[in-house]
């Protein structure tokens, strides 16, 4: 990960709202964290690490637990941090955070963050032999995490050659917090419990069962291991290796994103979301395949449960009352907003006339888009 990369993510906290002096509220920082895929208990295991008792957590102090301290950093952060000293240097020192803790894990993740890691090099992708049924279950299993809904077809099939089967023994630990992590598991059988040290002891904050998906943050995000995790019962996983991830998992991410922000800045409706908003937006986003010509995208009187932006092509609605208004939608208009804001049926069916939508589905729009009081305010004729 480039050091100008971490610069625009390190500039997308700084503009998100509650956002103020160099520091963010730890209530913001949680959704953010939950949103790209951390459970609560490691956010609060990070809470731990680099302010305890505080109500904010530093910005840089939260780059430097990522992705490791020691590097230079962005020049406009450095000078904000330079003008803080200046401001702060008669406060006690107790009053600001603690740096967050070197250790030989964090080092080797900031070198490879800025060293050959980020050089692009000849790939190949292992295969290993599995029938069709586990290839099914472990993409279903893949296909409700955000991380891999960006990779395609052809892509996924190279995935699901790419794991691998091991049998782990009942109390086998088979990650341990704090260390570089090269693999993420999918669970087959068995159960696995995720522990954190509390004072002098370990404490089990989640119970991993088959079908869930475990150790993939330290793969995405570059950082060490939140947690360890144990096999509590003889159990079965799929291995996907670090290299295989990041080729495909995390570049299909990335490019994803930049996509979709790109188009999503020529939404009107979505001009007055800033930066950081626009990129939550950008991940939770999901492409259709074009809609043929005359394919109904919704029904008047169904329950709706996405919400839907053109990308490209066109499409109009009609309503049973009357027939012959017709609403047109070109690329960057949206519909399907009223049943999920109002919980209500849908008020008119939607027809492609050729076109491409990205979806959100409920959950995602309420928590991302609800508060926009302009989308409740179109007029439907």
């Amino acid at each position: 990960m480039s050091a100008d990369m971490k610069a625009n993510i390190q500039s997308l906290f700084a503009s998100a709202e509650s956002a103020k002096d160099g520091k963010i509220s730890k209530e913001e920082l949680e959704k953010v964290c939950c949103h790209l895929g951390m459970e609560k208990d490691e956010v609060m295991v990070m809470f731990n690490e680099i302010d305890k008792d505080g109500s904010d957590i530093c910005i840089s102090a939260f780059m430097d637990w990522v992705f490791g301290p020691g590097e230079e950093a962005p020049a406009a952060a450095k000078a904000e941090e330079e003008e803080e000293e200046e401001e702060d240097d008669v406060e006690d020192e107790l009053d600001e955070p603690p740096p967050a803790k070197s250790t030989g894990a964090r080092s080797s993740v900031s070198a490879e963050a800025y060293g050959n890691w980020n050089v692009k090099k000849a790939f190949e992708a292992p295969s290993y032999p599995k029938t069709d049924e586990q290839k099914k279950r472990i993409k279903d299993v893949l296909s409700g995490s955000f991380m891999f809904q960006a990779v395609d077809a052809k892509d996924f099939d190279v995935l699901l050659g790419a794991v691998k089967e091991e049998t782990v023994e009942a109390k086998k630990r088979i990650i341990n917090k704090g260390e570089d992590g090269d693999f993420m598991c999918i669970i087959e059988s068995g159960t696995f419990k995720c522990y954190v040290q509390d004072g002098e002891e370990e404490k089990c904050v989640k119970t991993c069962e088959p079908g869930d998906v475990f150790g993939e943050l330290a793969l995405m995000y570059n950082c060490p291991r939140a947690a360890s995790v144990e096999a509590d019962t003889e159990g079965t996983c799929w291995k996907l290796d670090r290299e295989t991830f990041n080729h495909i998992v995390r570049d299909a991410a990335q490019k994803k994103r930049e996509k979709f922000e790109g188009f999503l800045k020529q939404v009107p409706i979505l001009e007055k979301l800033n930066d950081y908003q626009r990129s939550q937006v950008a991940d939770a986003l999901q492409e259709s395949a074009e809609v043929a010509d005359g394919t109904v995208i919704v029904t008047e009187g169904e329950e709706g449960d996405k919400f839907y932006i053109v990308s490209d092509g066109a499409a109009e609605a009609v309503k049973k009352e009357s027939p012959d208004s017709v609403m047109s939608y070109k690329a960057g208009d949206y519909f399907g907003e009223l049943a999920l804001m109002k919980n209500q049926p849908r008020a008119a069916t939607v027809t492609s006339k050729g076109c491409k939508v990205l979806t959100l589905d409920r959950k995602s729009f309420n928590r991302l888009l609800g508060s926009v009081e302009e989308l409740g305010n179109k007029d439907y004729k």
